[in-house]
């Protein structure tokens, strides 16, 4: 299709509709639907088995969720008979781990003349890599802790309260559009991360409703990351990396491969299984957090972050293309920086963003089924969800000196993730 610069109309060339169009975004037809998705996913990119189950479920999950939203049911944590079985098989799973571990000891212990502390060591190897982990706080990130940021830890504490829930122990800073919590070391302390780039373009009123969503993971009963079904689904996907078959095999590999054919399908089937078990409770999780996002920010204000979530890639390219112009050399005719100005240059290229580029990607978006990721429901799914019965206003409110307070905790961060962003782009 030819590239249009500037807004024009043209006349759709499948149904005759006149069409505005704006040369930094896809021209298509809301009357007919012609080039809504004009770029279609790379067959070489298509995702493995378990994936395509995952994307499966999500949509099919998300979808009756919805519908007992829409039914007035109101969701709530719970745990039902696939949840405790996704218990039983986590446990089951480290049993194996503990039981090589206490193989190594032994064959180590006995010797057996040398071969069973060879065998014990192997085991001992086999072991440490299953093990359960303790993830530890990033060391290549901004990190922000209470006593460095009082005012924006005031107001995570306000949200968590409404919540249901507590504070977090430490804040991490990055360059992904995007936002998460978790646990770090072995007293469980909590983590939240803040992409920059997300955090920026949202108003003061979204990020309130961001924190709502990213602290109810912790009050929902989302049990897949947790420390015992998380580490089952790691380790199990170990396993299935150690005895993947070798590809263009030769004979011996043949051989190999037609060996730990059975023990390859067991794995397989035993993580598929674990994934299928905790998936729709993952999904629930999902719409909870956008619930406690609605609390917290108000109905309006999270549904505006799925709508952000909408156009990411359109912020992700803006910003690459500066990360570009930098490392060609093109800095501009002004004295500062590049990384200078960069956040309100990215705040106002979203809002530029024409509302027509939006109602294509919300299309796209029940086309393919988008989410976040294959855990998450579709996005589209989320924002009707939020949609559905009476909106609820703000419980957390904010104003401008406190908004000023926290702008300046994070003056620092800021320009450390806009240098970043810059010289590597987003993935540095």
């Amino acid at each position: 299709m030819r590239t249009i610069v500037g807004d024009t109309t043209q006349p759709c060339p499948q149904c005759g509709a006149g069409i505005h169009a704006d040369g930094r975004f896809t021209t298509w037809c809301a009357d007919c639907d012609w080039n809504v998705d004009p770029e279609q996913p790379d067959p070489d990119e298509e995702p493995g088995r378990l994936e395509r189950l995952r994307r499966r479920l999500a949509g099919l999950h998300g979808e009756r969720l919805l519908a007992e939203v829409a039914a007035g049911e109101t969701l709530r944590p719970r745990r039902d008979t696939a949840g405790m079985a996704a218990y039983l098989i986590a446990l089951a799973v480290h049993a194996v781990t503990a039981a090589l571990t206490i193989g190594a000891v032994w064959f180590v212990v006995t010797g057996w003349g040398g071969a069973g502390v060879v065998l014990g060591c192997f085991l001992g190897v086999l072991a440490w890599t299953l093990r359960p982990r303790f993830t530890g706080l990033p060391d290549d990130e901004p990190l922000l802790h209470r006593a460095d940021a009082p005012a924006l830890f005031a107001l995570i504490d306000e949200v968590a309260a409404v919540v249901g829930t507590r504070g977090v122990d430490t804040v991490a800073v990055n360059t992904e559009i995007n936002a998460s919590v978790t646990t770090y070391g072995m007293r469980g302390r909590r983590l939240l991360t803040i992409g920059l780039p997300l955090w920026e373009i949202l108003t003061p009123q979204e990020r309130i409703a961001l924190l709502g969503h990213e602290l109810g993971h912790y009050s929902n009963g989302d049990t897949r990351h947790g420390l015992i079904i998380g580490n089952a689904l790691r380790s199990l996907t170990t396993w299935r990396y150690f005895i993947d078959p070798t590809p263009n095999p030769n004979l011996v590999e043949a051989f190999v491969n037609l060996v730990f054919l059975l023990p390859r399908s067991l794995i397989q089937g035993v993580l598929m299984l674990l994934d299928r078990l905790t998936l729709r409770a993952t999904q629930r999780a999902e719409y909870l957090a956008d619930s406690m996002a609605a609390r917290a920010g108000s109905t309006e204000a999270a549904a505006a972050i799925m709508n952000h979530f909408l156009v990411v890639s359109s912020a992700a390219t803006m910003l690459q293309r500066e990360a570009n112009a930098q490392q060609v050399g093109r800095r501009g005719t002004t004295d500062r920086e590049p990384w200078q100005g960069l956040w309100e240059r990215l705040g106002a290229h979203v809002k530029s963003i024409p509302e027509s580029e939006y109602e294509r990607q919300r299309r796209v978006a029940a086309l393919r089924g988008h989410s976040v990721d294959s855990t998450h429901p579709p996005t589209h799914l989320r924002h009707q969800c939020l949609l559905v019965g009476t909106p609820l206003p703000a419980a957390v409110t904010t104003d401008s000196d406190r908004e000023s307070r926290i702008a300046t905790e994070l003056a620092e961060p800021r320009r450390e993730v806009a240098k970043r962003v810059v010289k590597h782009g987003l993935g540095g």
